[in-house]
């Protein structure tokens, strides 16, 4: 069976390849897994309304007569029977979503997640989260003031893209890990590890929220 973002095994290979990029840089580099961004449940609620609707049109237009008692718990069922469903199955509420709407939830996520896990408290402002939204296939990458992408060029912006690309064909951690150590040329050159530096932020991430 295929390892996910949500095994231990995946931590693991967080950690490795945090440490190999670290061991080059004065960069300090936090993974962070989510499930999802935001729950969506306007997303739900528009899925259950719509099947609703539909089922409220067949009782209407159906050759059988059917008594009006019937309208409301169909109705009812229906709505509550659809948002259970986007619940059920997040690929459906993924699709039902404007991409967009994922975009800022996923970033808006990010900088908050940027705070909470200390990211911006390293000695020399040298923080970097890498974000994975695991229902939105979206990782947002958040630097601090200590690093400047704009210095690192196309190598960094090309990591980057790899980077999404990994988790937007496959959920499976390792390409997505490979494709996260292609960060370490460009922050290597930009900002070489010091010979006084310490590991300030955690290699290993926490569990997935």
């Amino acid at each position: 069976m295929a390892t996910t973002f949500l095994e231990d095994a995946a931590r693991t290979q967080a950690a490795e390849a945090i440490a190999a990029i670290e061991s080059q840089t004065a960069a300090e580099v936090v993974v962070s897994v989510r499930r999802s961004s935001s729950d969506y449940a306007h997303t739900n609620a528009w899925l259950g309304a719509g099947i609703a609707y539909v089922n409220l049109m067949f009782l209407l237009f159906i050759p059988q007569e059917v008594h009006l008692f019937a309208f409301p718990p169909v109705v009812l069922l229906s709505f509550f029977g659809g948002a259970l469903l986007g619940r059920a199955l997040p690929s459906l509420r993924r699709a039902l979503t404007s991409r967009k709407l994922q975009e800022t939830s996923v970033r808006t996520a990010a900088r908050a997640a940027f705070t909470e896990l200390g990211v911006s408290h390293t000695s020399r402002r040298t923080g970097i989260l890498v974000f994975v939204s695991l229902l939105e296939r979206r990782v947002e990458v958040v630097t601090d003031y200590g690093v400047d992408p704009s210095l690192m060029g196309p190598e960094w912006q090309d990591a980057l893209t790899q980077l999404a690309a990994a988790l937007a064909a496959s959920t499976a951690p390792e390409p997505f890990f490979q494709a996260l150590r292609r960060i370490q040329a460009p922050l290597a050159r930009v900002l070489p590890r010091l010979e006084d530096d310490v590991n300030e932020l955690p290699d290993m991430p926490g569990v997935v929220a």
